[in-house]
C-alpha cells in the first residue's frame, strides 16, 4: 500500500493553518472539477484532492496523520506502525463526506469506520458530543483490575489556525476482566452540551500492551513454554509464570514442540474465565565446549533415531 503525502498533494506545507488548507482546496477543487476541468486526469485529481481534505480539514485526523511524520515517501510500500492513533481524543470525523468507496486503501487503513461522520447543525438543546480515545493497558491490569492515570491528546486550533494537541490526565479506573475492543465510559467526559443539556461521555477503547510472555485471544492466553530433550522425552513437572503466580504443570512422556496443554481458567477472568495455554518448545543445549560435542557424538552413535524417516521415499 502507497503512502499519500495529503500535504503535497494539496500543495500547501505541513504547518500551514486551516485557512490556508481551506483556501488550497477551493483552488484545485475548481481547476480538477470533473464538470469543468479539461485535464486529463481531473476525475483522479478530484478525487484525490478529496481525500487530502478530508484529512487536513479536520483538525483531530490531521493531528493524528501527522504523527506518522514525514519519513515516509510517495511510492515507498507503507503499513500503519502497531498502535499508531492510540492516546488521541476524537470527537467525530471519518467518512463525513460519501462513503468508503470514495476514498483509498490508505484513508481506510488509517482510519476506518471507527471514526464517525461529523455532527451537523445541532439544536438550541442538545447533549454533548461523545468522545473516543483507544488507549493501552497491561494484561496484568485486566487480570487483578487497576486504577491507572492515562493521559490522552486532544487534538484543536489555536488563534492562529495552526492545529495544536494538548494533554489530559485522567484517572481511570480498569475493570477486572475487561478484555481488547471492549470500552470504559466516563459520563460527562465528552463535549458540554448546548443550553443546559448535559455533556457527553468518554468512551476509552481497550488494547493491551504487546506482554514479553503472552498472546491474547479473547480471554485465552498463550504462553511459548521451552523444555529440555529429556523433559519431553522421559516427562516432568515443570514450573509455570501465569498473571496469578506460578504454577506446575505435568509434562507427558514423549511429548513433542509445538503440542499445546491446557491450564483451565488461567487467562483473562470472566465468567467463565479463559484458559492459558501453554506451548510445548523442545530447547536443544548449545554444543559449546568439546563434552558436550562428545554427548552429542555418543547420543547420535547409540540412539536409533532419524527425524526425517516419514520423508523417506518407498522404493
Amino acid at each position: 500500500m502507497e503512502f499519500k503525502d495529503y500535504y503535497k498533494i494539496m500543495g500547501v506545507a505541513r504547518d500551514a493553518t486551516q485557512d490556508e488548507i481551506k483556501r488550497a482546496y477551493r483552488k484545485l477543487a475548481r481547476k480538477y472539477h470533473p464538470d469543468v476541468s479539461k485535464e486529463a486526469d481531473a476525475e483522479a485529481r478530484f478525487k484525490e484532492l478529496g481525500e487530502a481534505h478530508e484529512v487536513l480539514k479536520d483538525a483531530e485526523k490531521r493531528a493524528a496523520y501527522d504523527q506518522l511524520g514525514a519519513n515516509y515517501k510517495g511510492g515507498q510500500e507503507f503499513r500503519p506502525p502497531p498502535d499508531w492513533n492510540t492516546g488521541f481524543e476524537f470527537s467525530g470525523g471519518g467518512y463525513t463526506g460519501g462513503d468508503a468507496g470514495d476514498y483509498s486503501d490508505f484513508f481506510a487503513s488509517l482510519f476506518g469506520r471507527e471514526f464517525r461522520g461529523a455532527a451537523g447543525r445541532r439544536p438550541a438543546h442538545a447533549k454533548g458530543e461523545d468522545h473516543h480515545a483507544r488507549v493501552l493497558i497491561d494484561l496484568e491490569d485486566t487480570y487483578h483490575g487497576a486504577t491507572r492515570t492515562i493521559t490522552l491528546r486532544v487534538p484543536g486550533v489555536d488563534a492562529r489556525g495552526h492545529v495544536i494537541t494538548s494533554e489530559r490526565v485522567l484517572n481511570v479506573t480498569i475493570p477486572k476482566g475487561i478484555r481488547a475492543g471492549q470500552h470504559i465510559r466516563l459520563s460527562g467526559q465528552g463535549s458540554a452540551g448546548i443550553g443546559e443539556s448535559q455533556a457527553g461521555d468518554l468512551y476509552l477503547e481497550i488494547e493491551f500492551r504487546a506482554h514479553p510472555l503472552y498472546r491474547v485471544e479473547g480471554r485465552d492466553l498463550y504462553l511459548d513454554l521451552p523444555i529440555s530433550p529429556w523433559e519431553a522425552a522421559l516427562g516432568a513437572t515443570v514450573k509455570v509464570p501465569t498473571l496469578g503466580g506460578i504454577v506446575e504443570l505435568k509434562i507427558a512422556e514423549g511429548s513433542v514442540s509445538g503440542r499445546k496443554l491446557r491450564l483451565k481458567g488461567r487467562g483473562i477472568p470472566g465468567d467463565p474465565p479463559g484458559d492459558c495455554y501453554a506451548i510445548l518448545a523442545i530447547a536443544l543445549p548449545p554444543a559449546d565446549t568439546e563434552a558436550a560435542r562428545d554427548l552429542y557424538r555418543k547420543m547420535a552413535q547409540e540412539l536409533n533415531f532419524n527425524p526425517r524417516a516419514k520423508l523417506e521415499v518407498p522404493k
